[in-house]
């Protein structure tokens, strides 16, 4: 079973994070359009990189303490057939690459005019591996906060409530920390 095993981190974007993330090498970015379904533990996604466009279908549940993630790709006819079907979505910017044993996102949650709203780093860790890696030397001085490995407030699904998200970005600023 493919099982999921990461961490998040809350980052303040100065406007100029985007640009610099771009411009290093061996980082991919993509555009992300996402919807989550109406049954639980389901979500589409299309994922535009470097011209080319890939539909996939995600499905996750939590076993034993783990979440199990189940992805493939699907056809755009099947894609915007569930398209119909959403719930929640959100549309982001991410900027992608791999250190090691380790797979970083940092995404930017955009609202429709492409303005950020939110942004956070993600790292994918090794099944085994209990304690995050240090945030690369390119993110450690956007930190604000570093949060609780599986609390809900960090998932994407929750982040695209644009007004949950900023003021869960306010209430980190204001008390310099996550409560």
């Amino acid at each position: 079973m493919p099982i999921e095993n990461e961490r998040k981190f809350v980052l303040r974007d100065d406007g100029g994070l985007e640009g610099r993330l771009a411009e290093r090498p061996g980082v991919t970015k993509s555009f992300l359009r996402q919807a989550y379904l109406d049954v639980s533990g389901m979500r589409i996604r299309s994922v535009e990189e470097g011209g080319a466009v890939r539909h996939v279908f995600t499905y996750k549940r939590p076993v034993d303490g783990q979440v199990v993630e189940i992805e493939t790709e699907i056809s755009p006819v099947d894609f915007e057939r569930l398209w119909s079907q959403r719930r929640e979505t959100l549309q982001k910017v991410r900027y992608s690459w791999t250190d090691g044993p380790f797979h970083w996102d940092v995404d930017f949650f955009k609202t429709d005019d492409g303005w950020t709203y939110f942004t956070q780093a993600e790292v994918e860790m090794p099944e085994e591996q209990t304690e995050p890696p240090p945030l690369p030397s390119s993110l450690a001085s956007y930190l604000l906060a570093t949060a609780p490995a599986g609390d809900p407030r960090f998932a994407s699904k929750r982040l695209a409530n644009q007004a949950h998200a900023e003021k869960l970005l306010a209430d980190i600023k204001s008390k310099g920390r996550i409560e």
